[in-house]
């Protein structure tokens, strides 16, 4: 174990020695460009102060070249940035044209697929309707010949069917009226 009183004594030491490098530097280096500090002369050499001051102004040069080059870089990138910016805008233009004739193309298909349906949805109703009325015309024919069936023997029941005839043929070969011409005018 080191004795506490030693081990005070070399800290005091150490401290001192800090106090005097630090003197020892300011009165040697940091001393007046064209004269000496107090106590000094003998350690302060002519040429130092001016060997540091070009040193110094080295290194700022060095500083300031390397900070224009770092600048110059920097609008370098940021120029190539804004380029490329530039470009991604105008491929998105081209894209959002492509995509607007593509979506003006659809519309327009859409719209006459619509226009198709209203038609067929028509031509549907009107063919729906034309069916009920030949299903009820075979019901009272059927009706009206079960019932009397001894009175439509032989010409009774040729005479009807002539008469009924030509009036179901007119109503089947009629032409549909739902048309696109007759739904829609422009």
């Amino acid at each position: 174990m080191i004795n506490p009183t030693l081990q005070r004594m070399s800290h005091l030491v150490q401290s001192f020695s800090v106090v005097f490098l630090y003197w020892f530097y300011h009165q040697v280096l940091m001393a007046s460009p064209g004269g000496t500090s107090s106590g000094s002369s003998m350690f302060h050499s002519s040429g130092s102060s001016e060997d540091l001051q070009a040193a110094m102004d080295e290194k700022k040069r060095k500083r300031m070249i390397s900070n224009r080059e770092s600048a110059r870089r920097s609008r370098l990138r940021k120029q190539k940035h804004l380029d490329d910016l530039m470009a991604l805008a105008n491929q998105l233009r081209k894209e959002n044209s492509r995509v607007l004739a593509v979506l003006n193309l659809t519309t327009r298909h859409c719209a006459a697929a619509q226009a198709e349906n209203s038609v067929l949805k028509a031509q549907m109703m009107e063919l729906s309707s034309r069916l009920e009325s030949l299903n009820e015309m075979l019901d009272i024919f059927n009706v009206n010949s079960s019932s009397s069936s001894s009175f439509f023997m032989g010409d009774g029941l040729h005479a009807i069917d002539n008469s009924i005839s030509p009036l179901i043929q007119s109503y089947t070969t009629q032409p549909i009226m739902a048309a696109a011409e007759h739904m829609f005018h422009h």
